[in-house]
């Protein structure tokens, strides 16, 4: 179907929103119900795998559901969207996931912006999101580009839940939810100044990612949805 811009915008928008909701208020309810860290990020993957798959479901014929801006510059890279796109999505993309940050606290009762300190910034860290995102690209692109784009959101949802366990960042893979993450001092936060290292390797990740999709599924057989 034909979706208007100020659609997919909003799409965008509230997908990234919704992102935000799942990853941080799981956390937030997996650090009030459970003592055990272990457990505590076992709850959190889980919630975010699910809710991931859902929200793609629900808003991949609008937008393509991407709430990455990664994700939507790779699709731009590849030649299956528009680089306007890009500009129109980031910001759609950034401020849902403030907006969900901000709406995860309230429900919860705390300060609606709470700045997160804690600091995640390691080398170690670093190369986990640059594995998390080429990933999460090789992932999503390797199945468009092979036609079975209709596995996207059960895969995604599955690989992120996954790669909480086997990356020592817990795999945010995300600029956006990096961003969104700032904003709640909780179990799912992330300090302003670890910010700018993982907005990098995430780049560096995307970068990666692309270059694993040209080398691998070089020939396009279904387009990303529109």
């Amino acid at each position: 179907m034909t979706v208007g811009v100020p659609r997919r915008i909003a799409a965008e928008f509230l997908g990234s929103a919704g992102l935000a909701v799942v990853v941080i208020g799981s956390g937030i309810a997996a650090q009030q119900l459970s003592t055990d860290v272990g457990l505590q990020l076992l709850e959190n993957a889980l919630v975010t795998a699910l809710g991931l798959t859902v929200l793609i479901l629900v808003f991949a014929p609008l937008s393509g559901a991407h709430f990455n801006p990664v994700v939507t510059a790779v699709d731009a890279l590849l030649g299956t969207r528009p680089w306007a796109d890009v500009v129109r999505y980031l910001p759609a993309q950034v401020a849902g996931c403030v907006a969900g940050a901000v709406l995860a606290n309230l429900m919860f009762g705390l300060d609606a912006i709470s700045w997160s300190a804690t600091d995640r910034v390691t080398w170690p860290h670093l190369l986990a999101e640059v594995v998390a995102t080429a990933g999460l690209v090789v992932v999503i692109f390797a199945l468009v580009r092979t036609g079975r784009a209709a596995l996207a959101a059960p895969a995604v949802g599955a690989y992120i839940g996954a790669a909480y366990f086997f990356t020592s960042s817990t795999s945010f893979a995300n600029p956006a939810i990096t961003v969104g993450r700032m904003f709640s001092d909780t179990f799912a936060g992330i300090a302003p100044g670890s910010v700018p290292g993982y907005l990098a390797a995430q780049l560096v990740g995307g970068l990666v990612g692309w270059l694993a999709v040209r080398a691998f599924f070089p020939a396009r057989t279904e387009d990303a949805v529109a």
